[in-house]
């Protein structure tokens, strides 16, 4: 009987505690909802229907489709083999006996892009450097492919193949494109024909300081795409499968892709390209001054009121900049209405226009902004459509050319010729240690004005030689040597 008692004052006890639990969570639990309740009213919750996002695919076409893009991209670009024959191997035999050696065939491979269907080919320049021989293979035929065109300073040549109906590539405005855009990478890496690869654009304006010539322009678009060796020369295109950039560099310590990748953006290909076709050579616009970007240390040492634009510090005497009132110090911002804030970015801006055209540019002097129109000039200071001339001295083993007066001016010199290219090996200026680039002004005390008389003195000098000059750089130095 006690046990029974006991039994039911525990089971009550325990029914009495279950039942006040269940009334305090449900009062705290209503409390709860009730401060929800007040801090969240209809307008700002979250509609099932409205505000949440459904991101199920339908087939409307805004998830990114890889496929279309693909398919009509793919055919535009083309695989490029090349072949050097211009190095030789030399036996004891040789040198004893004076033999020629034995000759080195050298074979390379890229990519490039059909810029028109009569068979204009847009690829680096670094892909045919010094070949000799340049097959351009498309669909499972092989075309011999001339060049028509080189520039060092943007790395990118022209081809030329003897063909009709080319698929050629559609292009879109690089200034349209969008950091996080999502784009493909098309092209011929480790020699496997039509690959794809897919990515977003990671950045724009980059400057990697890989590519050389006199002026170089360097304002690539920056891509996760996977970029390895053989896709230089290859398509970076959006999901349209329009060109927005044409694929030239990977940044990497092993060779091979490792994240980062690098496109001359479309609207400088086309310029590039244009001139090429046209005249032979890139027409180049300056305005007669040098540039360098507004840093946060350039900021606080001229005291300047902001950190956008980019300084101008140096002036050439008679320039465009300096008739139209220009000065050190002054602080570009804009060009044509468009913001300069790199010297990437100005370098672009006036790479898309050629010598002659009129630019406004917005400038601020001592906190206060004005505006100048300037008319561009070539690199020699005129108006004129310049044409490269290139004089090539077998006998001394070099290409060679005048320098212009602007870098003349630049340089602090009268006179030079500049070693293009060392073409022979074996050749007296390669002998003489010299590099491309150098600018020769003097041999012997004695004057350069031209490649021909260059040519001339060296082929009859002998004995000792002093050889002045400048360097790439523009450090004056001199060269000795003794026949």
């Amino acid at each position: 009987m006690r046990q029974t008692i006991k039994t039911l004052l525990v089971g009550g006890l325990a029914g009495f505690l279950g039942a006040y639990t269940f009334s305090t969570f449900q009062a705290t639990q209503q409390a709860s909802d009730s401060f929800f309740t007040k801090h969240s009213n209809a307008e700002n919750r979250p509609s099932t229907t409205e505000n949440f996002v459904d991101y199920t695919y339908k087939g409307s076409g805004e998830a990114p489709s890889f496929v279309e893009a693909a398919k009509i991209s793919t055919p535009s670009v083309v695989y490029i083999k090349t072949a050097s024959r211009n190095q030789r191997s030399y036996s004891w035999f040789d040198m004893f006996f004076g033999g020629e050696g034995a000759e080195n065939k050298v074979v390379g491979s890229g990519s490039g892009v059909i810029f028109s269907k009569d068979g204009y080919i847009v690829t680096n320049n670094h892909v045919i450097a010094g070949a000799s021989e340049i097959e351009v293979v498309h669909n499972k035929r092989t075309y011999k492919a001339t060049i028509r065109g080189t520039d060092p300073s943007t790395d990118l040549a022209l081809l030329k193949v003897e063909a009709e109906n080319l698929p050629f590539v559609k292009i879109s405005p690089s200034e349209t494109v969008s950091v996080g855009d999502w784009v493909l990478a098309v092209g011929n890496p480790f020699n496997l024909t039509s690959t794809v690869t897919a990515g977003i654009v990671s950045a724009k304006g980059r400057n990697i300081n890989i590519l050389e010539g006199q002026f170089p322009i360097e304002s690539f678009i920056q891509t996760d795409a996977a970029i390895n060796p053989g896709n230089s020369g290859g398509a970076l295109v959006n999901l349209r499968g329009d060109l927005v950039g044409i694929n030239t560099a990977i940044l990497s310590r092993t060779g091979s892709y490792t994240g980062y990748g690098f496109a001359v953006p479309s609207d400088i290909v086309t310029k590039v390209v244009t001139d090429l076709k046209q005249f032979g050579q890139v027409q180049k616009a300056f305005i007669g001054a040098d540039v360098i970007e507004v840093t946060e240390e350039v900021y606080k040492e001229l005291n300047l009121n902001d950190i956008a634009g980019v300084v101008i510090t140096y002036i050439e005497k008679e320039g465009t900049a300096d008739k139209a009132g220009l000065k050190r110090g002054d602080v570009i911002l804009k060009i044509n209405g468009k913001n300069v804030n790199s010297k990437n970015s100005f370098d672009e801006q006036l790479s898309y226009f050629k010598p002659g055209d009129k630019i406004n540019v917005q400038y601020s002097r001592e906190g206060k902004s004005a505006e100048k129109q300037l008319q561009l000039t070539n690199i020699e200071g005129t108006t004129e459509v310049v044409k490269k001339e290139v004089y090539r001295a077998e006998t001394i083993g070099a290409d060679l050319e005048t320098v212009s007066k602007s870098e003349r001016i630049r340089f602090g010199i009268e006179n030079g010729v500049r070693i293009i290219k060392i073409t022979n090996a074996r050749g007296l200026i390669a002998q003489m240690g010299m590099e491309d680039g150098f600018i020769i002004t003097e041999i012997n005390n004695r004057t350069v004005e031209t490649p021909e008389e260059l040519a001339k003195i060296l082929e009859k000098i002998r004995g000792r030689v002093i050889v002045k000059g400048v360097t790439k750089g523009g450090q004056k130095g001199y060269y000795s040597y003794n026949f």
